[in-house]
């Protein structure tokens, strides 16, 4: 079971991503588009960042573990501990 919840629908996740790269140009850093659109939502700046960086990862823009990629060896090290 997850240690935190999800407060946020899939839906506003994905829009204040899409807000913060459409608009990051209008700000003077990523952070401070974030900060601001993090309060409009009802979020804080570290989880709305959190979220572009993990878009950008699932998009292949960025280096790391694509979420899809993480969850299928997130399952398969949990059946391994089971068979065990």
């Amino acid at each position: 079971m997850s240690k935190t919840t999800n407060k946020f629908a899939p839906e506003v996740r994905a829009r204040a991503v899409r807000i913060v790269l459409d608009h990051e140009g209008e700000y003077p850093s990523r952070w401070a588009a974030a900060l601001s659109i993090s309060a409009k939502i009802g979020c804080s700046a570290h989880t709305l960042l959190d979220w572009v960086k993990r878009a950008e990862v699932d998009s292949g823009k960025r280096a790391g573990v694509p979420s899809d990629m993480a969850e299928k060896l997130k399952a398969l090290e949990r059946e391994n501990r089971e068979l065990r």
